[in-house]
């Protein structure tokens, strides 16, 4: 595996670089001064081994969500529910995040393990709506054939619905009692229905839909920073951390989600031939309203920021790690997730 990075690369102009047919190039990103105390836990992260760990927790989560979306009758939802759900080219990010924020604080992976699987559900409900002809009509899901273009519309549009109420149900029902108090598994329910909501993700898709140029910060927010904002919160809840600690995993995930959205598409940009422009979605991302090199420096600044937060865990040692790996990770792409799982 190729080695994770923070600390030893130059700022880079992005807009510089070669656009290539064939490769994906990655983004370097300059990284803010750490404080003298956070600099050898953050110098450890190039040892970290991100693509075993991240793999390993994908096969275990599959496994769980396989079990947890049965299919029973009507069995035709539940195949649309299981289509989305359980796909392959599926990166797991939500539940990863929400494990490893779970294990910062010292939880259970087991406690964690209901809770990051009804976050891959609602994730998938998500993007099941998200594609429907009167959203953003896309054909094509993680290069597979979306869901309302194999089962129909309406069936897309009942499974993405059955699958939010299933995730709720299957964090009451599986959450360890003895691991997780009830006042906790509250908290992530509310924190779960926040993110998903009018206010969250909900107000992420009506932006995407009606806002303008000027609304593509909140767009960026709420389509992209809510869930892994909500994913990384969900972890330190379940563990019990401190509140001033669960508002320092709210501004990492937030950072963390946004800049990995930033990231894919100026990857994505750089891989268009010259001059061809997507109007659809123009003024939905900083790419289309700023440009590549603005871009790239709003992705520094929200890199900083993710690792600046990450400092203040730095009294649990090597447990933060991973959540330092995947900040690297939203700008390096060192390696293929979906690929490794296989």
């Amino acid at each position: 595996m190729a080695p994770f990075t923070i600390a030893t690369m130059p700022s880079l102009n992005i807009g510089r670089f070669q656009k290539s047919p064939n490769r994906i190039l990655p983004i370097r990103c300059s990284m803010a001064a750490p404080s003298p105390s956070s600099v050898s836990i953050r110098s450890k992260v190039v040892h970290f081994d991100l693509k075993t760990y991240w793999t390993s927790l994908m096969t275990q989560i599959n496994q769980k969500l396989d079990e947890a979306i049965e299919v029973q009758f009507p069995q035709q939802i539940y195949e649309a529910m299981r289509y989305s759900a359980l796909a392959k080219g599926a990166k797991r990010s939500p539940p990863v995040m929400c494990i490893s924020a779970c294990e910062l604080f010292g939880g259970s992976r087991l406690a964690a393990f209901p809770t990051a699987c009804a976050l891959e559900m609602v994730h998938a409900a998500s993007l099941i709506h998200d594609d429907l002809p009167c959203m953003d009509d896309s054909l094509s899901r993680r290069g597979q054939p979306s869901n309302h273009t194999i089962y129909g519309v309406d069936m897309a549009i009942l499974a993405g619905d059955a699958l939010f109420p299933l995730g709720f149900q299957h964090i009451v029902s599986h959450t360890p009692s003895d691991l997780v108090p009830e006042p906790r598994v509250l908290r992530v329910i509310a924190e779960i229905a926040r993110c998903v909501g009018s206010t969250g993700m909900a107000a992420g898709q009506f932006l995407d839909l009606k806002g303008g140029p000027n609304a593509v910060g909140l767009i960026q927010d709420k389509k992209f920073g809510e869930m892994a904002e909500c994913s990384a919160v969900c972890g330190g809840l379940l563990a019990g951390a401190e509140d001033d600690e669960i508002e320092r995993l709210r501004r990492y995930g937030r950072a963390v989600g946004v800049l990995y959205a930033i990231v894919d598409d100026i990857l994505e940009e750089r891989l268009k031939p010259e001059g061809d422009k997507d109007r659809e979605n123009s003024g939905k991302s900083y790419v289309e309203v700023y440009g590549v090199e603005k871009a790239a420096e709003v992705a520094e600044e929200l890199r900083a920021k993710a690792l600046e937060e990450l400092d203040g865990f730095e009294k649990y040692g090597d447990q933060v790690l991973p959540l330092y790996s995947f900040v690297n990770y939203a700008i390096d792409r060192s390696f293929n997730v979906d690929e490794a799982s296989r």
